[in-house]
């Protein structure tokens, strides 16, 4: 089996301009939801970068412990060259290793970076070995330096790596600090930081030819964020250094670097070599797995960029106890790296994508059910907040969406006994919409719509909120939720049908009736030709042309009457669609924004005013099918625009959102599971026979 490489190509000339280097970042995660993640440069220019960032048990949950290596080659004429990078305050970006850098690679998702110094070829690799608070970094001396003959060549060196510390939250800002002062302990070859009682030792350790640590505390003032100034931010920062390993480098012999919050058992129970080859043979498996046509291409780099959100959480350990006692697992989604937790819309209508297209139906179920235990008053939570063990429930459609995931799932792999399971549950759920549940959630005996609102919440997934300022609140009755509405209503009386009998079904296939009558009688925008985003809101009904659209088309059971499908697809495509993704809102609007930056509040007055979002390529590609059901060319070519992107931002994987307008520049997280899952399940879907 051929390994899969995406290569980014670097030409030391080019050192004077380091940009590229600075702006792509890779990700590398444990199935824990901790995760190592940086520039290619090694410049740190996140909150969120560092080479460990472990998940822990509630109340800490993901705290960086390790921000990276300050890394130097040795010559035996006492000349050195150091690597990688730094960027402090007021002076730029210093990418010492820009001038030796020839390539950047993913090896099956994994970076390796391939450095040429004085005739000598150094490659460096990191993994993290899967569910472990662990990162091996390993550097290998490839080739003696034969090819630079004469005067400057080298055969061997010695490396000086220097682990630079910094325990705090993730997403706390830049200048704080988790627990202190910092205390190394020497245990022979082993190396333990503590940074205060509640908090795991930072474990250290490093095989090499020669290899020893020097103690030279230092610190490292001043350090630069650039991303979180852009972001209006903290942007200064203090890292810490106990000392440095160093080792000889020769062809004979790699030297490691082992960092971990995990015992001293654990880390040691696997050698770097094993572990290295544990991790490749795991992602060679996950290709083996997948659909068929998602075994080679970007389709692949989109299975190995799928596996990054499927975890067991770390943080809930009561979930998997409670699981494991019942014979089962705790799986969850992490919506997107590096800032949210797990979300119940995004893991809804990213089930398909992460685990069905990828062969992976058994954790698929864990989801579900670890989803369903969660269930209250009707609801599935929208999110569970880092470093908490209950979620929260603001959310009026991911509970829908619930309904679809199930849906896909039986259909690929008829598992009737969990589906058994559900029902008493789904019944559950829809007869709290008919009664109402929290946030005004309930259907209107009107006109057996349903509706939502409550002040100060958001509640569909157009859901940015700054302070009290809710940016687009929707209240009413918003279009997406009431064709999910009735979607879940005709599945749900399908399945009763099939295991109870039509009676049982009777008045779940009335209310969608009512549901779907009423719903083509007042969404429909006849100055526009398209639907109305909401109606009975604050406002009225609200005209705004947005996406929201399309999932009257798209799902099993569509609301929407057929004569209409052409006309709301047209305009979609003409005024919202682009080569990654679907604009929130069509440009002409008076809230219409064409860019994301800025400080919180601007980007937030943009999240879903034209900003363009990747996972709902998804169901406009459905939509189209269904009308052009032998165009799986004319689908493809939808796709087409995140292939270069994954060479453009997170390497491998494909960003949240992009701005409204060319160049479409990437936007907010540099991998976000619906993003991923859909334009995956999407190429699989318009592959040809």
């Amino acid at each position: 089996m051929s390994t899969l490489v995406r290569r980014m190509a670097w030409r030391p000339e080019k050192a004077s301009e380091p940009e590229p280097l600075v702006t792509r970042e890779w990700l590398v995660t444990n199935g824990l939801g901790g995760y190592a993640s940086g520039t290619v440069s090694g410049v740190i220019t996140r909150r969120y970068h560092g080479i460990l960032i472990a998940a822990l048990p509630a109340p800490l949950g993901r705290v960086v412990m390790l921000n990276g290596l300050a890394e130097k080659v040795r010559f035996a004429d006492g000349s050195e060259v150091a690597l990688g990078g730094e960027e402090l305050a007021g002076q730029g970006p210093r990418v010492y290793g820009a001038s030796y850098l020839t390539e950047f690679r993913l090896e099956l998702g994994l970076p390796v970076w391939r450095y040429e110094v004085r005739g000598l070829v150094i490659e460096k690799r990191l993994l993290m070995p899967h569910m472990q608070n662990t990162v091996h970094v390993t550097y290998s001396l490839l080739e003696p330096g034969a090819e630079v003959a004469g005067d400057g060549a080298a055969s061997e060196a010695h490396l000086e790596l220097r682990p630079i510390v910094h325990f705090r939250l993730h997403e706390s800002p830049v200048n704080s600090v988790l627990g202190g002062p910092y205390v190394l302990t020497v245990c022979g070859e082993r190396f333990e930081i503590s940074a205060g009682a509640n908090l795991p030792l930072l474990r250290l350790s490093f095989e090499g030819d020669s290899s020893a640590f020097t103690v030279r505390a230092k610190r490292k003032n001043e350090m630069f964020y650039r991303l979180e100034k852009s972001r209006g931010y903290e942007d200064v920062g203090e890292l810490w250094s106990p000392g440095y390993f160093h080792c000889l480098l020769t062809p004979r012999k790699s030297a490691t670097f082992v960092a971990s919050a995990e015992a001293w058992e654990t880390v040691e129970a696997l050698s770097p070599a094993a572990a290295k080859e544990a991790e490749m043979t795991r992602r060679n498996e996950l290709i083996a797995a997948a659909h068929p046509a998602a075994k080679e291409g970007p389709a692949a780099e989109l299975v190995l960029a799928a596996d990054q959100f499927i975890i067991s959480p770390a943080g809930r350990v009561e979930d998997t106890a409670r699981a494991r006692a019942a014979g089962d697992e705790v799986r969850t989604v992490i919506a997107g790296y590096h800032w949210f937790t797990d979300w119940g819309r995004d893991t809804m209508i990213s089930l398909e994508g992460l685990t069905l297209a990828t062969g992976r139906p058994i954790e698929a179920g864990w989801i579900l059910r670890t989803f369903a235990h969660y269930i209250k008053h009707g609801l599935i939570p929208n999110m569970f907040p880092e470093r908490e063990k209950e979620g929260l429930y603001h959310t009026v459609d991911a509970t829908l969406w619930f309904f679809h995931a199930i849906d896909r799932y039986v259909e690929a792999t008829g598992d009737r006994i969990t589906l058994r399971h559900f029902l008493p549950r789904l019944r559950d759920i829809v007869d709290h919409h008919i009664k109402g549940t929290l946030f005004g959630i309930g259907i209107d005996p009107k006109d057996g719509l349903l509706r939502h609102g409550q002040t100060g919440y958001q509640l569909t997934w157009m859901d940015a909120k700054v302070g009290d300022w809710v940016v687009t609140p929707r209240e009413g009755k918003a279009v997406e939720t009431n064709a999910l509405w009735y979607n879940a209503l005709r599945l749900l009386a399908g399945w009763t049908t099939e295991e109870e009998g039509e009676a049982a079904a009777k008045d779940l296939l009335e209310y969608a009736e009512r549901a779907r009558q009423s719903f083509n009688n007042r969404f429909w925008y006849a100055k526009g030709g398209y639907l109305y985003d909401v109606i009975d809101g604050e406002g009225g009904d609200d005209p705004a042309c947005r996406p929201n659209q399309i999932i009257s088309i798209s799902p099993r059971f569509p609301i929407l009457d057929r004569s209409r499908w052409e006309p709301v697809i047209e305009v979609v495509r003409s005024r919202l669609l682009t080569p990654v993704g679907l604009r929130s809102l069509a440009p002409g609007h008076r809230d219409y924004k064409p860019r994301y930056d800025g400080d919180l509040r601007s980007r937030d007055a943009a999240y879903h005013q034209g900003t363009v979002w990747g996972w709902l390529i998804g169901p406009f590609v459905d939509a189209w099918l269904k009308i052009h059901p032998d165009d799986k060319g004319g689908a493809r070519k939808l796709l087409e625009g995140f292939v270069p992107h994954l060479g453009e931002a997170g390497i491998g994987t494909i960003s949240e959102i992009f701005d409204a307008e060319a160049p479409f520049t990437p936007r907010g997280c540099v991998a976000q599971a619906w993003s991923v899952a859909e334009v995956l399940r999407c190429w699989i879907k318009t592959a040809s026979p």
